[in-house]
């Protein structure tokens, strides 16, 4: 049985090597995300944030070492922890031919829900999200940002305790990106852990509390952002990305 646990997510001497790579990801990382809050992860192309995520999700096995969410651990054995967290990924993960009603029936069926459940919680997201218009519309004929709610709204049918969201607003006009942070924010407040990359940073500092900056799979600093301004003396998160990671290229 899972221990009650403070952190959303802890990872500790976390190791992970692609077998096709002969220098690790990740050696020895050790990272703790504090239920409730809203953590950003980021670092320049290359540096793992996706992976990281993929690790914590159960995507990938790490080598040597342990990532627990929520006390379980990610992608082991008890399938209750499939249930604990929701997934938007930067890649769009629904079926384009279909509604956006015929998706999150799906999706909610496969996430274990109810039809009663699936219903109203439909019901509600597409409501929230802007999306009852067009419900029983083909979701490929729609626009970017419309496709972004989509996979939005899919992440949290089942009302996840942690949501991860990689790149969740890549592509959108300002009015959806706004709308989505705000969801986001409302989330958040009803007790959803939110952890997030991106490399909007000027989004970033709207939407997180706390950070972690990774390069060549290393943490480079980590704790509120007010906290790092502060003692970097920069004005803005762009500022001290730029100064922990360098100006050059990165592939």
């Amino acid at each position: 049985m899972a221990v009650a646990q403070s952190f959303a997510v802890s990872i500790e001497n976390m190791s992970f090597r692609y077998p096709d790579n002969d220098d690790p990801s990740f050696t020895n990382l050790n990272l703790q995300i504090p239920k409730g809050t809203r953590f950003g992860l980021f670092g320049p192309n290359g540096a793992g944030k996706t992976t990281l995520m993929n690790l914590m999700t159960g995507v990938l096995t790490a080598d040597e070492g342990a990532i627990k969410l929520l006390g379980y651990t990610a992608g082991g054995q008890d399938k209750k922890v499939n249930k604990l967290f929701g997934f938007v990924p930067q890649d769009f993960s629904f079926y384009q031919e279909l509604s956006p009603a015929e998706n999150l029936e799906f999706f909610g069926a496969w996430a274990g829900l109810n039809k009663t459940e699936i219903t109203n919680r439909t019901n509600e997201l597409l409501h929230i999200l802007g999306l009852d218009d067009v419900r029983n519309k083909a979701v490929e004929k729609f626009s970017g940002g419309m496709k972004r709610r989509v996979n939005l709204a899919i992440g949290v049918i089942h009302n996840p305790q942690v949501l991860f969201l990689d790149e969740p607003t890549v592509g959108v006009d300002v009015q959806t990106r706004h709308a989505i942070i705000n969801y986001l924010h409302t989330l958040n407040k009803n007790g959803t852990t939110l952890i997030y990359t991106s490399h909007q940073l000027s989004e970033a500092e709207d939407l997180c509390e706390q950070i972690a900056m990774i390069d060549e799979g290393k943490i480079i600093t980590q704790g509120h952002i007010n906290d790092l301004l502060k003692e970097h003396k920069h004005d803005s998160l762009e500022e001290l990305f730029i100064n922990l990671t360098g100006k050059a290229y990165r592939n």
